[in-house]
């Protein structure tokens, strides 16, 4: 299964629209993974109408948006177990911030700091995509692909 995984859209402030290369990517896809921070519900809404998408609710979004999505999930797909989170607080403790958030998990999606990371740590896969749209904490715009077989999961980062 291969997963498209953004955060930190911040549409339509950052942005009017996700980059064009990102709505090709999805064509390849069999799934769409948003870790918040969406702003309004039409991008969320335009994804729901490309491919079956996950969404959490991030600190900038709405507060109707947050009424309608998690502030957190645990997504299972095959053996593994993903959790979906956008994360709060200083991005230098981000990763222990979002694993107390979760048990038991194979991989850690999240946001918040827009900066990419694909890091593998005590047994877990900490993916953050960055941010297609806003480079407020990061040097380039990016988005993730998840891709989990039967024996693992592989995240990459794509950078635009």
């Amino acid at each position: 299964m291969k997963i498209l995984v953004l955060s930190d859209t911040h549409i339509p402030i950052a942005a009017q629209d996700l980059p064009q290369e990102i709505y090709k990517a999805i064509e390849g896809v069999d799934m769409i993974f948003h870790a918040g921070d969406l702003i309004g519900a039409d991008v969320l809404d335009k994804l729901r109408s490309l491919k079956e998408t996950k969404a959490v609710c991030g600190n900038m979004d709405s507060k109707e948006l947050c009424m309608a999505l998690k502030t957190k999930e645990v997504i299972n797909i095959g053996k593994f177990k993903i959790g979906l989170i956008h994360g709060y607080g200083a991005p230098s403790e981000i990763m222990p911030t979002v694993r107390r958030e979760f048990d038991k998990i194979d991989v850690l999606d999240f946001g918040h700091s827009h900066a990419a990371m694909n890091v593998k740590k005590d047994g877990i896969l900490y993916f953050n995509p960055g941010s297609p749209t806003d480079k407020i904490f990061a040097s380039k715009n990016s988005y993730g692909i998840l891709e989990v077989t039967d024996k693992k999961v592989e995240g990459t980062i794509i950078e635009l």
